[in-house]
């Protein structure tokens, strides 16, 4: 089966584009700067099974999405997670976190109900990111 970016990802968030290795999706949650990377590798599940000639390009996305949070959100802390215990495709969590979030210090996941991007607001930060991260559309 070919790759295809699980349901429940879609869902929740908004779909930024490509890089080489990894589509780039934004979390519709305005309360967290939040971006998932997903690899484009069909039936991954966990971070042992990426291809070892892989690895580095992930890494190298990784950075390139933490540092785009940290200069755009200021943050105090970057998360970087994959749990998959709700979404068993492997995705990567880069987050962006203040001491002064709703959450802090507790994890980000299922705290609170999220707060979708207003309509408005997020086309300017879709631009600005792809601007930023190079992101080719997907």
């Amino acid at each position: 089966m070919g790759f295809s970016i699980h349901s429940k990802l879609v869902a929740d968030t908004i779909n930024l584009g490509s890089f080489p290795l990894c589509e780039v999706l934004l979390m519709n949650d305005c309360r967290f700067p939040w971006i998932i990377l997903v690899p484009k590798i069909p039936d991954l599940q966990d971070f042992h099974e990426i291809p070892s000639q892989h690895r580095d390009v992930l890494f190298q996305e990784i950075e390139k999405v933490s540092e785009t949070i940290q200069n755009n959100w200021q943050v105090d802390k970057m998360n970087v997670a994959a749990l998959g215990n709700q979404v068993p495709q492997l995705h990567i969590h880069v987050i962006g976190r203040r001491k002064t979030d709703e959450a802090w210090p507790n994890p980000v996941w299922g705290y609170g109900k999220p707060i979708p991007y207003d309509t408005a607001d997020v086309s300017i930060v879709i631009q600005s990111l792809k601007r930023q991260l190079a992101i080719s559309i997907s």
